[in-house]
């Protein structure tokens, strides 16, 4: 069954989301862009005040990349004791010299997932390099949040080619973008492991506002509609 993703940032918005029993409780900063980061003290505060079984991902941040930048940021925030750990590949730069130099922390037990932006239009044949380097997931988002939702940017038959040569590999495949709680019901349908939220959950529905209860909620209900 799909799960739900949730993006959150600060200690309050995660044990507002824990409540309301959503799937994955995913650190991040938006008001830092795309995949803005939280820094791995407030990460760590996070972690110590969730449930033990609760299941958290984590950004390292809008880096170039770079292996140089790339690979302290991963292993800092991999040392909080976060579940995931989501990378953003951003165009540019030297993808193959960071998926290399972070092959070796996915062999030390560290779950990787590479987040891939639509926007961007990205090959997918990545993902086979990704499942070789030990990544455990692949993820596809939007970079700019201005373009519209990612089922705007990517046809159905697109999104499923995605998820279908993700799961092919038995990585976790994640579908994010802007999504509203209309798109719930076109993106079930291709079974991906999840689906991620930020700004359908909050105030104005604006992805820099605080998270709000009753989005929450009525998101929560929706979707538990939809899959039974």
């Amino acid at each position: 069954m799909t799960a739900m993703l949730a993006s959150v940032n600060s200690l309050a918005e995660a044990l507002l989301v824990e409540a309301a029993a959503v799937d994955i409780i995913d650190l991040k900063q938006p008001a830092r862009g795309a995949l803005g980061a939280l820094d791995v003290v407030t990460v760590a505060e996070i972690l110590r005040n969730l449930q033990p079984g609760s299941c958290v991902s984590a950004t390292i941040g809008d880096l170039p990349m770079l292996p140089d930048l790339v690979l302290p940021a991963v292993q800092a925030m991999a040392a909080t004791g976060v579940n995931y750990v989501k990378i953003g590949f951003f165009p540019g730069g030297d993808w193959q010299a960071c998926i290399d130099r972070l092959q070796a922390v996915a062999a030390q037990g560290v779950a990787l997932v590479a987040v891939l932006f639509a926007d961007t239009r990205p090959d997918f044949a990545i993902v086979e390099t990704l499942y070789k380097a030990g990544f455990r997931g692949v993820m596809l988002d939007t970079a700019d949040k201005q373009c519209g939702p990612l089922t705007q940017l990517m046809t159905l038959d697109e999104l499923q080619s995605f998820v279908e040569r993700v799961n092919g590999l038995e990585l976790l495949s994640g579908l994010a973008g802007s999504l509203r709680a209309e798109d719930v019901a076109r993106l079930l349908p291709l079974a991906p492991d999840y689906l991620g939220f930020r700004g359908a959950l909050c105030r104005r529905h604006c992805r820099t506002e605080q998270l709000d209860v009753t989005q929450i909620g009525r998101l929560r209900g929706y979707w538990r509609g939809l899959s039974h």
